[in-house]
């Protein structure tokens, strides 16, 4: 039986490196106690653990303060903290057609119960978001702009800086979906133009699940949504309005940020960029070869630059969730089907009524082999296909 081949790093990154495991089980050991809430030793090297991670998270954005850094649950709850805690009823956002679930429920939620007007800006034929098209939805009560730095489905890297600048010349917070960029490209939210930064851990950081968080600039003000225990300043009877504290509550995820502490240390011994350019590397020759197969069709891939290793794909006779369950079952490639949580695209590029499409999605332990190994199962489901239907006519 073929060694699992796995394909779905867009879901999560796996294997995660052996570093990341052995720091977690040596950490979660020796120091699995509530950090900042008492003196003793133990507990102030948990903490230093905490405030290392936001130290080295803050530098990977280029932030300028690590308390500006908080940490979530998942890229998910951190959108949910932005989104909730910056718009009002009467408020207008812009966001795009390229957008997670993540983004489309809680501003879904928002229009409906909250009063607040929501517009959606479509992609191009190559999949991106023009910046003028953008700025031509501005409106007086414009509070928000949420854009999706790089598309879960069709990888393309959407033009952040200069969609960043045409909000920050008008004064609306710009807040960006780092989810499938955090850990495979060069993040600078100073050049870039970013008011707010939502990321996960457990993907191209290298992280564990449960792990995510907010990078916010110091001119921006989000309204807390929760309160709760923080181990500081306990007497006070609201909750804390300073940050880290003003988006925190609770005990948080220790082992999972220790996790994600050594998959940042781990990316800066390996080289972001050089990652980048070997997984692209790899989405080329996917690209190419598939080009080759009859009956399979690509999105938005036929330029890859300006993209993150993620390519979507379908075989002309089948439903994308049947493809991924023949390469699972028969070649033990594991790859993601259906709509992947952002269904605004699949609207878009027509694959909404096909159940989305197959999705393979690379990390820096992928290699050529598998690639080629891919391409000939995908050649092989395909090929059944064309000889089933010369067979019925």
């Amino acid at each position: 039986m073929q060694d699992l081949i796995y394909l779905d790093n867009g879901a999560t990154s796996y294997p995660k490196p052996e570093t990341v495991y052995a720091f977690m089980d040596e950490f979660y050991r020796n120091n699995g106690v509530s950090p900042g809430r008492s003196g003793y030793d133990l507990a102030i090297e948990t903490g230093n653990i905490v405030e290392n991670t936001r130290k080295a998270l803050t530098d990977y954005f280029n932030g300028t303060n690590p308390s500006r850094l908080v940490f979530s649950a998942n890229s998910t709850d951190a959108l949910n903290l932005a989104i909730c805690g910056l718009l009002e009823p009467g408020d207008h956002v812009i966001t795009t057609t390229l957008e997670h679930n993540a983004v489309l429920r809680p501003l879904y939620h928002m229009s409906l119960y909250n009063g607040v007007e929501v517009d959606y800006v479509p992609f191009d034929e190559h999949g991106f978001v023009q910046p003028s098209d953008i700025e031509q939805k501005f409106q007086e009560n414009t509070k928000l702009v949420v854009v999706n730095h790089a598309s879960n489905v069709i990888g393309t890297v959407q033009p952040v800086k200069a969609i960043g600048k045409l909000c920050r010349e008008s004064g609306i917070t710009f807040l960006v979906d780092a989810s499938q960029t955090a850990g495979k490209l060069t993040i600078d939210i100073k050049d870039m133009n970013i008011d707010v930064i939502a990321f996960t851990g457990h993907k191209s950081l290298m992280g564990p699940t449960g792990t995510g968080g907010l990078y916010v600039g110091e001119d921006v003000l989000i309204r807390h949504s929760r309160a709760g225990g923080t181990g500081v300043r306990s007497a006070e009877r609201h909750h804390l309005e300073q940050y880290p504290y003003r988006l925190e509550c609770g005990t948080l995820n220790i082992v999972g940020i220790a996790g994600l502490y050594a998959g940042i240390r781990w990316l800066t011994d390996q080289g972001i960029d050089r990652i980048h350019r070997e997984e692209m590397a790899l989405t080329e020759q996917l690209k190419d070869g598939l080009n080759k197969i009859e009956n399979v069709i690509c999105y938005c891939a036929d330029d890859l630059t300006d993209h993150i290793g993620v390519l979507s794909f379908n075989i002309r006779g089948f439903e994308a969730v049947n493809v991924g369950t023949i390469l699972d079952g028969d070649y033990n490639i594991a790859c993601r089907t259906g709509l992947q949580c952002a269904p605004l695209v699949h609207q878009q590029i027509g694959t909404d009524l096909l159940q989305g499409t197959v999705r393979m999605g690379f990390g820096p332990f992928n290699t050529e082999a598998q690639v080629d190994y891919a391409i000939k199962a995908i050649s092989e489901i395909a090929v059944s296909y064309t000889h089933l239907r010369a067979h019925e006519t």
